[in-house]
């Protein structure tokens, strides 16, 4: 069987060996390499060494490492919680194909075929698809870090902006530099599965492996562990928001989608176009509004600075969805704060 790990490794060691590891705060500034190419020159990071064993083939659909001991001990606490009555649905690769599910009735809460996002699972909190303050967006990306990303975030520090970043498990490990930069800049830090596969898919033990080495990526990395996450394509029911809930993540949605990854320039440009006239006519002058997009690639990028002047003048205020929240410990560690949205909206992006 081919040892993914093994490649990982090897790529990161194929980088320049002038490159040595620094306080997870410092990486902002040496992850500021401005060629595109460049940036996406794969580099050793030393620290990968040390915990490139505890978790799975990078893009693969995840598993419960038998070695992890603290995965094992996890799961066996959390799973006389996760129900069993629900099934898995389809393939990883494609949760809707073939799948005889009854919408009319949706007894799953299942979003891809009803875009449900309030659970029927007693105890489970309502999924975040808007947000509550007026005329506010809830910013944030799916899919980072990307590699060539820095263009995109300098342009957010230069608007003293700050978003909510759903990062991938495998991109973290992938990147870990770009990842700390998040951090480093201020921006929320969410989680994006390991493998970005459709999570309804999984057995209930594999699911919970996709959350969890997910977790443990951002936290050998950048040193935080997230308490929200984003389900790739939307994918999720109860009894995957189960298993989310038990490992303390609440489930963030979308009502809007921008379809930057299709990145068919007309479309995308006339979804964002619909999303600041909604917002102009007084759609969401009574609740706020959270549009999906992508730290993807340099496309999507391209086009979340293109549109963010338009989204500014629409919107009285952009702000992460923990802010919006009013969530101030975004992390279980409690060592880096959120503003209140009233701080945020004040002019103070950053606490600490």
């Amino acid at each position: 069987m081919f040892d993914w790990r093994a490649l990982s490794l090897f790529v990161t060691l194929l980088a320049a060996s002038s490159v040595l590891a620094q306080p997870h705060i410092s990486e902002r500034s040496k992850a500021k390499r401005s060629d595109a190419n460049q940036e996406c020159t794969p580099y050793y990071y030393p620290p990968s060494e040390q915990y490139i064993h505890k978790f799975p083939p990078i893009w693969q659909p995840a598993t419960l490492l038998p070695n992890d001991s603290d995965g094992q001990a996890m799961w066996t606490k959390i799973s006389g919680s996760i129900p069993t009555n629900i099934q898995p649905k389809g393939q990883p690769d494609d949760s809707t194909a073939n799948v005889n599910y009854n919408s009319q009735k949706d007894p799953d809460c299942w979003w891809t075929k009803t875009q449900c996002t309030k659970p029927k699972l007693k105890g489970l909190p309502l999924d975040v698809a808007s947000i509550p303050e007026p005329r506010s967006m809830g910013y944030g990306f799916d899919d980072g870090p990307n590699c060539s990303h820095n263009a995109f975030y300098d342009y957010l520090a230069s608007q003293n902006q700050k978003a909510t970043m759903y990062f991938i498990g495998s991109n973290v490990l992938n990147w870990p530099r770009e990842a700390q930069r998040a951090l480093a800049d201020g921006h929320e830090i969410c989680v994006h599965t390991w493998s970005h596969h459709y999570m309804t898919a999984f057995q209930s033990r594999d699911a919970f492996a996709e959350l969890w080495y997910s977790l443990q990526a951002v936290k050998a990395v950048v040193g935080v562990t997230p308490t929200c996450w984003r389900p790739p394509y939307g994918d999720v029911d109860d009894r995957i928001r189960a298993i989310a809930n038990a490992l303390g993540l609440r489930t963030i949605m979308w009502k809007y989608d921008s379809n930057d990854w299709r990145a068919v320039p007309s479309q995308v440009d006339s979804l964002y176009n619909s999303f600041v006239h909604s917002s102009t006519v007084g759609k969401f002058n009574t609740v706020g509004a959270i549009m999906l997009t992508h730290e993807l690639n340099n496309f999507t990028m391209q086009e979340a600075m293109k549109w963010y002047p338009q989204l500014k003048s629409a919107f009285k205020h952009i702000v992460p969805v923990g802010v919006a929240l009013n969530k101030t410990r975004p992390y279980k560690e409690g060592n880096h704060l959120l503003p209140t949205f009233q701080q945020y909206t004040s002019g103070q992006t950053t606490v600490g």
